[in-house]
């Protein structure tokens, strides 16, 4: 198949497109480089199939040539971290909103037999149902879940609508190598692997028993790859991990020190997918445990090398805000 991977130099969207030429695929990747790391494409870019294009996907021209004939579109572009959305709203809907709607409409235009986006679990809010099903009310807490969720929205209207067979899959924090090494507070992998190598304390949120559905990125991208493959469309889907897992844990699991910041409002003590649907629809089933997918994190560690180092003060100032508006 002849695919378009937007975000194709982020975390998520550079494990698809090795997946996808692994499997034969050709992938025209599509990024501004503005978040997403070259680095992170090496290995896909020693593919004859590989051709990078350098642009954002506001300004998507869909009657470009190289579109012609496309399969597949995988839409992973866009505005990631909340903080950073409740200080710039405006970025996050031009990008995740108004960004999918010229992805939609792309495809739309070439006549795409598959459409793929990358939802996000922090639509639901804070669930009071656990494993939390597909058909439970979204209630998003922040501007990126938000404008994630419109974008959503917006990929299943047009499937409705205009027959464009699509599938949003939910994703429930997600973690493994090539992810975020640098920018605003977030991650709390990347924030507790750069606290391990400088011999500091983890900080960790509240009494750290609140616990997260951590699926492994590799588990991700083959769920991406199954949606494409698959004759199922019009589906919402969550990806998760098949567990919960307390921050508690992983601090053990990583060995180190421990200090505690301020439990934050708005933010769930559990997030735990109910991964029914896809299981039995696609026959997808996550394959690297929570403790296997710790140790191989630990195993490129250094790539946090250059991280921000956070501590309980810059936290608490890279914060403030989330305690301004949502608190």
């Amino acid at each position: 198949m002849k695919c378009i991977v937007t975000g194709a130099a982020g975390f998520i969207g550079s494990h698809i497109c090795d997946l996808l030429l692994l499997k034969g695929h050709e992938v025209i990747a599509i990024d501004d480089l503005s978040t997403g790391r070259l680095s992170n494409l090496t290995s896909a870019s020693k593919s004859a199939k590989f051709s990078l294009y350098n642009a954002c996907i506001t300004g998507l021209d869909k009657s470009s040539p190289q579109f012609k004939g496309v399969d597949w579109i995988f839409h992973l572009a866009g505005r990631a971290d909340l903080v950073p959305s409740i200080q710039k709203p405006d970025d996050y809907f031009k990008v995740n909103v108004q960004g999918t709607f010229t992805i939609v409409e792309l495809a739309r235009a070439i006549g795409a037999k598959k459409l793929l986006y990358a939802a996000s679990s922090t639509c639901y809010g804070i669930a009071d149902i656990v494993p939390t099903p597909e058909n439970f009310p979204c209630n998003p807490r922040h501007p990126y879940g938000l404008t994630k969720h419109l974008g959503e929205q917006i990929v299943m209207h047009w499937s409705q609508v205009y027959k464009i067979p699509a599938i949003t899959l939910r994703l429930f924090n997600v973690y493994g190598p090539r992810s975020r090494t640098t920018g605003a507070y977030g991650a709390v992998f990347g924030v507790f692997l750069k606290q391990k190598l400088a011999n500091k304390a983890f900080t960790v949120v509240g009494d750290g028993k609140q616990t997260r559905d951590f699926t492994f990125v590799t588990d991700i991208a083959a769920a991406f790859v199954k949606a494409a493959e698959s004759k199922v469309y019009g589906e919402v889907m969550n990806v998760g991990s098949g567990g919960s897992y307390s921050i508690n844990s992983l601090v053990q699991l990583l060995g180190g020190e421990v200090t505690y910041v301020p439990k934050r409002p708005g933010e769930p003590d559990c997030t735990f997918a109910d991964t029914s649907k896809i299981r039995t629809k696609l026959g997808w089933i996550p394959e690297v445990s929570f403790e296997s997918g710790v140790k191989r994190m630990l195993e490129v560690i250094d790539d946090w090398k250059d991280a921000p180092l956070w501590d309980q003060n810059t936290i608490a100032e890279a914060t403030k805000d989330w305690f301004k508006y949502l608190g």
